[in-house]
Order: structure tokens, then sequence, then C-alpha cells
């Protein structure tokens, strides 16, 4: 569980470094990065089982670049995005 915090704690503060210019793909709205360590509260599915964030507009940095790089790919075996 230390491990998980101390990677959320990680991406808040590096997600202001640029992203990694491997990365390629796109969200497929599986929802398992808003999952990390918890469950987001402003996140909700609909009808279709896919993902959205309720406050999609003002969501924070991490959560708008996340993943920034190899490293921090936490959800590869969902997340529409990979590297090259």
């Amino acid at each position: 569980m230390k491990n998980n915090w101390y990677g959320r704690f990680i991406r808040c503060f590096t997600a202001f470094l640029p992203r990694d210019k491997s990365r390629v793909g796109e969200c497929l709205r599986c929802g398992a990065c808003c999952k990390l360590p918890n469950v987001c509260p402003f996140l909700r599915y609909d009808k279709n089982h896919k993902s959205r964030c309720i406050i999609y507009l003002i969501r924070p940095m991490n959560c708008r670049i996340y993943p920034r790089n190899k490293n921090e790919h936490l959800t590869k075996d969902t997340c529409g995005y990979r590297f090259e």
C-alpha cells in the first residue's frame, strides 16, 4: 500500500514534466487509472460501462497526462496508451 501512495505522490509532482514522446494510443475509458491507489470520487460509468470523469474540464494535471512515461504506466493491461 505504501508503494501505491508513493507512486501517486510522485505522479502528482512529475505531472508538470513533459510527456514521453514515444507515447502512442488513446484513452479507452477503462477507468483503471482512476482507481490508483483508490477509486476517484469523481469516477462514474455510463450504461455501456465506459468510465467518465464528472470534473473532466477541471481534472488535476496528473489525470490529464497519465501515463507520462513508461515507468509510471501502471495500467498496461487495460490502458489504450503504450510506449514504442
